[in-house]
């Protein structure tokens, strides 16, 4: 009895082990970025309804200002005179009611919450580019956080990302694209997640390809050598692809 207590707690031990040993660091990434997303559509709702309901105090300002995030701090820092001298609006060219201060209690508690959303995302997103720059310096010189968080989490983890095809690269995130491409004869996805990317952003649409898969290249080469613990050479493999697409 003694033997197989002994045995049990040994047993016990290495599992506990395994357990934080599997903890790594692109789970890591994989859970902060998931959770930028969420906080990203809880933003988006409450910010809809926040803008829609404070139209009907002043609607003129809801039209005025295409920024949520600085909308909400107009609602929270500043009066509705303020507000109308920001829009250069007078109080008699308004359409909408003066809310009392029962009126504005709920909703200027749900824009603050909403404000403690957007503090919360800006250090979520702090909190996984540091991630990033750390588990992969090179694929972060080429992609950023998120675009790189993005792959790690489609392929799986870094060494899913790193065994994989720069062509394969090139196209995750478009998967369902490309199964309609192979299903229906649509046209075929040139880029997935890639297509975020300043580089293809500020291009013609008649170049995205053609940047996707240099990039998909260059992108390939980063992530084996942050995978295989290789040197720093990011800001060569950038310079690289920039002559190639200039």
């Amino acid at each position: 009895m003694t033997d197989f207590k002994q045995l049990y707690q040994k047993n016990l031990a290495a599992t506990k082990a395994n357990i934080k040993e599997s903890v790594t660091k692109d789970i890591l990434i994989v859970q902060a970025i998931s959770s930028i997303d969420e906080l990203n559509k809880l933003i988006n709702t409450l910010s809809k309804r926040i803008r829609e309901w404070y139209s009907y105090c002043l609607p003129e300002l809801e039209k005025a200002v295409e920024s949520n995030e600085h909308f909400i701090k107009l609602i929270l820092t500043k009066s509705r005179k303020e507000q109308l001298k920001e829009i250069s609006l007078k109080e008699e060219s308004s359409m909408g009611k003066e809310f009392s201060k029962t009126e504005l209690s709920l909703l200027t508690d749900l824009a603050k919450e909403l404000n403690n959303l957007y503090e919360l995302k800006d250090t979520a997103e702090a909190y996984l580019e540091a991630l990033v720059k750390e588990l992969c310096p090179n694929m972060y010189a080429l992609t950023g956080s998120q675009i790189g968080a993005r792959l790690i989490e489609h392929a799986g983890s870094i060494k899913k990302l790193a065994t994989i095809s720069a062509s394969q690269i090139q196209l995750l995130g478009a998967e369902k694209a490309l199964f309609r491409h192979l299903r229906k004869g649509s046209l075929c996805p040139k880029y997935g997640f890639l297509h975020e990317h300043p580089l293809i952003q500020k291009a013609r649409h008649s170049e995205h390809g053609k940047i996707a898969r240099v990039l998909a290249d260059k992108i390939s080469i980063a992530v084996r050598i942050d995978f295989f613990k290789g040197k720093y050479i990011g800001d060569k493999l950038k310079k690289e692809l920039e002559k190639k697409l200039s």
